[in-house]
């Protein structure tokens, strides 16, 4: 008879999984260029050339991943988009 291999049990780790959320901008035929480039400036915190590369990419593309974070960072960054008459999503 054949002799069942010992299972080794192993330490538990902790494993932290904080899942990315993200907030996407949509392309609209309302805002200006200007106006999108100053919300995702002061709002998502961008840089002049980052908030104007996601204005052509929204433009071009229909939509763009305008900033990435907690929900707990993002949720109030998308509402202001919004009260801002962007249109904009959290997943």
């Amino acid at each position: 008879m054949s002799e069942k291999p010992e299972l080794e049990v192993l330490e538990e780790t902790e494993v932290k999984t904080s899942k990315e959320h993200q907030i996407i901008l949509y392309n609209d035929d309302i805002n200006t260029f200007d106006h999108v480039i100053s919300c995702l400036i002061n709002i998502c915190d961008q840089t002049q050339e980052q908030a104007e590369q996601c204005a052509y990419i929204v433009h071009y593309h229909g939509k763009c991943i305008v900033k990435t974070g907690t929900f707990e960072d993002l949720k109030p960054r998308c509402l202001k988009l919004l009260d801002a008459g962007l249109s904009a999503e959290l997943v």
